[in-house]
């Protein structure tokens, strides 16, 4: 294990293993009144004097990027790593958006080229998020990001990213004791292609603390903080408040005997885990400061006493579903407002659809293959759609690399896409057909089926085929009854 305070996340970028996490400067202005921009860069810069070098904000954690450009004029543009976050909306996205998103990064933060920019998709199914990505990598390579990272990217589309040649170095996803997902598949592919998890919520927006052991259960309701109402929902998924008290318990023992704090324990134990490359732990700029409690991660270490009495008490738990980010994506949606009311208005149609002359309605993914052999996506006529045979082409690149799963993951995207734009969602899909150029490769591809249709199951049926495209390793096609 590492036990330094700091670490390379990347060639050329080393941070402090712990990061100050700048999303509640969002929450302290939600009255309309923003954060001294003077006073927040003193109160960086406190956190600078202390070892605590790397902070982490977003392009809507209220004014956080420019506090982040006012301490970088006033104390030096080297003291730092200033991570930021671009979250656009889940419309279709153009090169100019991307660049100038990249650029009022740059303005905010006064500064020539971002140290980590990373990224974050509301729906995979809509194609933007592909372009996005290999335009964000143009950029890099221009000079105005120096390193691309991901944020709360389920572990499919990581590896799509990755072996469609996409160079990142982080995932930012929420990993904590009462949240595990990250700890299984994610773990194991970051480690196996040198991605660094960056975890946030491991002190669960402050409940893990001597702050709420043996207390009463809190309403959730605005009284509480927005980050206080997130983890509340993520209590409650993972058992609830008596199950939660229990494990506030065995942590107490456990900070007694290091005469560490609770948030320490739960803190250390994600800064522990392989794949871990950093924990953020949240400020609220110039009202409370954890520095020096902070300061105690790098005093003590947990033996392997200490590690099973913390894997005894989160079997209890019961496992937060789902992969990395579905919390953002699909119910049980664990944000602070319950919903995603509080990021994005609508979803719209992943594709362009066009009306037929004898009440068909069908819908375009823009490939050269759509316009060279005078094909639809897919097709509607009544309660029926059709998709054609897809690979994982986007544009005139066929994404997924040599990764059989990563392609076939991509692929249904594209069916979810097609579906979508036509009324229909995923779960009205009736029979899915799937050709495979290499037998020896039928798992990973079907694997990636199972994750998609778990509890939908449609009739299937799977066959080698030799396929047209040699970069191509499986190809699908999707019926769908809408109302099913």
């Amino acid at each position: 294990m590492n036990h330094s305070k700091y670490t390379e996340l990347a060639p050329g970028l080393t941070i402090c293993r712990a990061l100050t996490g700048l999303w509640q400067i969002a929450d302290m202005e939600r009255d309309g009144q923003k954060v001294d921009p003077f006073q927040g860069a003193k109160s960086m810069k406190a956190y600078v004097d202390a070892g605590f070098t790397t902070f982490d904000m977003a392009d809507h954690y209220g004014s956080s990027e420019e506090i982040a450009g006012v301490f970088r004029k006033e104390y030096g543009k080297d003291a730092s790593q200033l991570f930021t976050k671009w979250v656009p909306s889940p419309n279709r996205i153009t090169k100019s958006q991307v660049r100038e998103a990249v650029e009022l990064a740059l303005t905010r933060m006064q500064s020539e080229a971002i140290d980590l920019m990373q990224f974050h998709a509301w729906q995979y199914s809509h194609p933007s998020w592909v372009d996005s990505m290999f335009w964000l990598q143009e950029l890099q390579e221009e000079g105005l990001i120096k390193h691309l990272g991901l944020t709360n990217f389920d572990t499919a589309h990581l590896s799509i990213v990755v072996n469609s040649g996409i160079k990142v170095v982080s995932n930012q996803v929420c990993f904590s004791l009462l949240d595990q997902r990250a700890g299984g598949t994610m773990s194991d592919f970051c480690l196996k292609h040198g991605v660094k998890l960056l975890a946030f919520g491991t002190v669960a927006g402050g409940f893990l603390s001597e702050k709420w052991l043996g207390k009463a259960e809190p309403v959730l309701d605005e009284s509480l903080t927005w980050s206080q109402m997130k983890y509340k929902r993520f209590i409650d998924a993972a058992g609830g408040w008596e199950k939660f008290q229990a494990l506030l318990r065995t942590l107490e023992t456990l900070a007694k005997k290091h005469q560490v704090s609770i948030s320490n324990v739960a803190s250390k134990w994600i800064m522990d885990q392989p794949a871990v490359g950093g924990v953020i732990i949240g400020a609220r700029l110039g009202q409370s400061a954890h520095i020096a409690d902070n300061q105690k991660l790098f005093s003590f270490e947990l033996d392997e006493s200490d590690r099973e009495a913390i894997r005894k008490i989160q079997r209890e738990l019961t496992p937060i579903p789902g992969d990395c980010g579905d919390e953002y994506r699909k119910p049980p949606f664990l944000t602070a407002s319950g919903d995603l009311s509080h990021h994005v208005e609508s979803f719209p149609a992943p594709y362009p659809t066009k009306e037929g002359s004898d009440g068909r309605t069908k819908a375009l993914s823009g490939t050269i293959w759509e316009d060279i052999a005078g094909f639809s996506r897919a097709v509607r006529k009544g309660n029926r759609i059709l998709v054609s045979g897809t690979t994982a082409t986007h544009g005139s690149k066929a994404m997924g690399g040599t990764d059989p799963g990563a392609q076939a993951h991509f692929i249904l995207d594209k069916l979810e896409g097609a579906i979508q734009s036509l009324g229909g969602k995923l779960e009205d899909v009736v029979r899915t057909r799937i050709f495979i150029r290499n037998a020896d490769q039928w798992e990973p591809i079907s694997r990636a089926h199972g994750q998609r249709f778990a509890g939908i199951q449609p009739a299937n049926t799977m066959v080698r085929a030799d396929l047209i495209g040699d970069e191509y390793l499986v190809e699908m096609e999707a019926e769908a009854v809408v109302g099913s």
